[in-house]
């Protein structure tokens, strides 16, 4: 009677040992959906601050291995941008070389410039007169005052519209450049009938200088730049008539394109 009695309390009392694997999964697969949730995440703080709030809710259970020791997700983001970072480097590399080829090219056809006029000058007797300059921003032709207008006026006399036609004929090949013309006086003021200041006189020399240029040339005159510097950018001191002579000038400035890549400099100056 009293075997029959334990038998039956013992089938009261189901086996439920299968609980614990049960949990066990059941909080896995929470910590994988959460894991899941937070790599998809744009913010990686959250994440971490997750992580760390399971790392210690599962270690206090004591539980085996925890899943969120892992930093899976770190190498993995790491390598979806590794390849987009080469990429986009190389990409850079690209257009550095581009533009290194392309300054090359462009430092080539102003040397050639360069020389051709210098060709210019000293056929012509004209090194006294005129003078090239090319450095890393530019090419350069000064032309002294003397050489293009009377004193005191600024339409080109007749014989000085060749050097104005020569060096648009001259430019012509090498299109999509900005030129920039710049008058340039001395510091003696002017006042008369057709000019009131310095800065009148330079800018109206600028303007029928380039206005010579684009006429004779046909270029574009979208390229072109005229303008008045007066007596305020000085090459030397106004304290005698030699320097002021030589701050009497008009400049014609190439501008380059790939200065910033420019490594080869030539500056002779003639």
């Amino acid at each position: 009677m009293s075997k029959k009695h334990r038998k039956e309390h013992h089938e009261e009392h189901a086996d439920e040992s299968w609980l614990i694997p049960y949990a066990d999964l059941m909080t896995l697969l929470l910590a994988l959906f959460l894991v899941l949730y937070a790599m998809s995440a744009a913010d990686a703080q959250k994440f971490e601050q997750m992580s760390a709030a399971f790392s210690s809710a599962f270690n206090s259970t004591g539980g085996g291995s925890n899943i969120l020791d892992h930093d899976s997700a770190v190498p993995l983001e790491q390598s979806s941008k590794t390849p987009k970072t080469t990429d986009n480097m190389e990409i850079e590399a690209a257009k550095e070389r581009a533009k290194d080829l392309q300054a090359q090219k462009e430092q080539e056809q102003l040397e050639q410039l360069q020389a051709q006029l210098n060709e210019y000058m000293k056929k012509n007797g004209l090194s006294d007169q005129l003078s090239t300059k090319l450095n890393h921003s530019e090419l350069r032709i000064t032309i002294k005052d003397s050489a293009l207008f009377d004193s005191g006026h600024a339409t080109l006399k007749e014989e000085s519209e060749k050097v104005a036609e020569t060096i648009g004929s001259m430019l012509k090949p090498y299109k999509g450049y900005q030129i920039i013309i710049r008058g340039h006086t001395d510091n003696v003021p002017i006042k008369n009938s057709r000019f009131a200041s310095n800065w009148d006189l330079s800018s109206a020399r600028a303007l029928n200088f380039m206005k010579v240029v684009l006429e004779r040339s046909q270029l574009n005159p979208k390229h072109f730049q005229a303008v008045g510097m007066g007596e305020y950018h000085p090459i030397v001191s106004n304290d005698n008539a030699e320097g002021r002579a030589q701050n009497r000038r008009v400049e014609v400035t190439i501008v380059r394109k790939y200065s910033n890549h420019t490594k080869t400099l030539t500056t002779p100056a003639n």
